[in-house]
């Protein structure tokens, strides 16, 4: 199956989309106004059914989709365990600090690209 560029841009955008959703779990640890502004259960909503359409998209490559999946799991039980504890544990601060700092340099890299395929559409 070969992907128009249409397709390849739609793609991009939806890892955006779950960059940014992950993203904002995390924001949830350290930022009360952030919990209280976007509900639990939306924020979830969201990023299942972003993340279905992208294991959906990915099933095409099973190594990327693996990576993706893993990436989610191992956010998620930061986010969870962070949530649920806390984030007054310096080790944990830091690996959140750290997953972050990847999530914006994803969600910019790929946003860029995705600004610049639009374009040309």
């Amino acid at each position: 199956m070969t992907a128009s560029a249409k397709d390849q841009t739609e793609i991009a955008a939806v890892l955006v989309r779950l960059y940014v959703f992950l993203a904002q779990y995390l924001d949830r640890c350290f930022d009360e106004a952030a919990r209280k502004s976007y509900p639990d259960a939306e924020l979830h909503a969201h990023l299942t059914q972003t993340r279905s359409q992208l294991m959906d998209i990915l099933g095409v490559n099973p190594v990327v989709k693996k990576k993706l999946t893993e990436e989610c799991d191992r956010i998620l039980a930061l986010g969870a365990s962070c949530l649920k504890a806390g984030a007054s544990d310096g080790k944990t601060r830091e690996a959140i600090q750290a997953e972050r700092a990847i999530l914006k340099n994803k969600t910019v890299a790929l946003s860029d690209l995705v600004a610049v395929f639009r374009a040309l559409e």
